[in-house]
């Protein structure tokens, strides 16, 4: 009984452990894959408007809407899985390619694409249409209308050659808004001369120490950066952080900020000591700034946190949670969902602490913020149920005290807790729901379905370990699902076209880990193992555990 208490225990807390180390990268390739593609770098963060009510459909509402929405973060298991932004930032990236993330404010002056106010005192035919190809195609580029708005950015090109000449500073200035609009659209080939050229002409103009330099620089930057050309992309942060150094000073936020990407990049590099310095310090300048407040700081400090968590710095971690949970209080108060993000974060590393009652205290809280901000039936709302049905299973198997009465109530509580999370998770996926109509594009809808799936999968997960602690505890069988019909519904995510997608494109990892721990559970419960059709069962498993290992191979 003891060795399997040890085991269960340690499957709940590797669960978590993977959740963070897997957790971001699934989460940003699910954001980078399954909205506009314009939506990359820049940092964002929920609105206070984001935190309002949204529209009620059903089953789900519709916060996966086109305009104005966002996705949340769902924390499963042990991490945030972050599976959306909003739409009024232009760009969210994959952490593992990208030097900034989707969880920090949008920064306007991170590229090129802005209004034209530069006072310009030329003024001529030429010069007038260049300024109105720049503000509409910006426009267009907004609305996600790329094809209007790559002939506007490439007439603007040709009016400030002709307004201008053509090495002229606004030259450069069209040069990078065409590069930053053909870096988003992935034609790297085009973009990088563009970038080149447009450095070459600011230093041909103001020398090679000028801040538009910098800005260039850390443009071109980011170019390499999420092309994964690292030493290229370190070498034009040093640059641009010598010269925003120099003319802002060392403790200016744009200096911060080019220090973050910096640090991103020795991350990527292994760098880690080197990384984590430059984060700290990066955060120093925006709270020395009195910005540490601000979602820019927020993201850089959940960040960090990940990286000690990851780095089994647990205390460090919790130390740091608690800060990013105080300040967001302050500034926007519990009835928000990144207060909920911060707290469910803090939780889990409570939980893996073994301080299960302040974690459950604050998933509790965060459970009723959520419901009542999002509805009842929401996949977010499903998502810390299944944190919940998980923190009763470590009640159980953490203190080996309990009494019977008292397990067996623990039992009961999460097997209705796991219960509700699939109810509501396998409602949203049902693909015959009417309410689907009254979601505003195919881009919520698919948004919607990754969050749900994902969350269902930790659910099947948690069925598994619910069924080992229960022959534990020689408990009667319930009308509550068990480890059969768990990998059944598991084995149908991937085999019905409806989800399969979702499956191969951005959950691989998170499906692969429940069926491989269903499988377990089952391969060592001779009761169940021996039940008629489970050797089918177990060996349609192993195909699609081999179909998905030669996907991933061909990749």
């Amino acid at each position: 009984m003891l060795s399997l208490s040890r085991a269960l225990g340690r499957r709940l807390f590797s669960s978590a452990a993977a959740a963070v180390e897997g957790g971001a990268a699934a989460s940003t390739s699910v954001v980078r894959k399954a909205q506009n593609p314009l939506e990359e770098f820049f940092e964002v963060e929920r609105s206070a408007a984001d935190d309002q009510a949204r529209p009620h459909y059903g089953s789900s509402d519709g916060s996966f809407g086109n305009k104005g929405s966002k996705f949340g973060a769902i924390l499963i298991g042990q991490a945030a899985v972050f599976i959306g932004l909003s739409s009024n930032a232009l760009l969210a990236q994959d952490d593992s390619v990208a030097p900034a993330d989707s969880s920090e404010q949008a920064d306007a002056n991170a590229a090129g694409l802005r209004r034209i106010e530069d006072g310009s005192v030329i003024s001529n035919e030429h010069t007038i249409k260049w300024r109105m190809c720049t503000d509409n195609a910006r426009d267009y580029f907004l609305k996600g209308k790329l094809a209007e708005a790559e002939k506007l950015f490439k007439a603007a090109l040709q009016e400030a050659k002709e307004g201008f000449g053509l090495r002229d500073p606004h030259v450069a200035s069209a040069l990078n808004n065409l590069a930053e609009f053909y870096r988003l659209r992935k034609e790297y080939e085009k973009a990088e001369p563009l970038y080149m050229e447009a450095v070459e002409i600011l230093e041909q103009s103001f020398g090679p120490d000028d801040i538009r330099v910098g800005t260039a620089l850390r443009n071109l930057g980011q170019y390499y950066h999420i092309q994964r050309r690292f030493d290229q992309a370190q070498t034009c942060y040093e640059r641009a952080l010598k010269i925003e150094g120099r003319v802002m000073g060392l403790g200016h936020p744009d200096y911060a900020n080019t220090l973050y990407l910096l640090a991103k990049v020795l991350r990527q590099q292994r760098k880690g000591n080197d990384a984590e310095a430059l984060i700290r310090e990066s955060i120093r300048i925006l709270e020395e700034a009195g910005l540490g407040e601000s979602p820019k700081c927020i993201h850089r400090m959940r960040f960090l946190s990940l990286d000690l968590v990851r780095s089994k710095r647990l205390v460090e971690a919790e130390n740091l949670q608690r800060k990013i949970l105080h300040n967001l209080e302050l500034s926007k108060g519990w009835d928000s969902l990144d207060t909920t993000m911060a707290a469910e974060t803090l939780s889990v590393t409570l939980q893996t602490i073994g301080e299960l009652k302040e974690s459950e205290e604050l998933l509790e809280r965060c459970l009723a913020v959520r419901r009542k901000i999002l509805s009842e039936n929401h996949f977010e709302v499903a998502g810390i149920l299944v944190q919940l049905a998980r923190l009763t299973l470590l009640k159980i198997i953490s203190d080996i005290k309990v009494s019977n009465d008292l397990s067996r109530s623990h039992l009961v509580k999460a097997k209705q807790l796991v219960s509700d999370s699939i109810r509501i998770t396998e409602g949203i996926l049902n693909p015959l729901r009417e309410n689907q109509k009254k979601l505003k594009s195919t881009i919520g809808i698919e948004r919607e379905k990754i969050g749900a799936t994902a969350v269902l999968l930790q659910a099947l997960e948690v069925v598994g370990l619910l069924e080992a602690t229960r022959k534990r505890h020689q408990e009667p069988v319930s009308d509550y699902e068990n480890a059969e019909q768990a990998l059944r519904k598991c084995i149908s995510l991937y085999n019905e076209p409806y989800t399969r997608n979702v499956v191969s494109k951005y959950l691989r990892q998170q499906y692969e880990r429940c069926l491989r721990s269903l499988m377990h559970i089952i391969q060592h419960d001779p009761d169940i193992l021996n039940a008629p059709g489970m050797h089918d069962l177990l060996g349609e498993s192993q195909r699609i555990m081999k179909e998905l290992d030669e996907e991933k191979n061909t990749k």
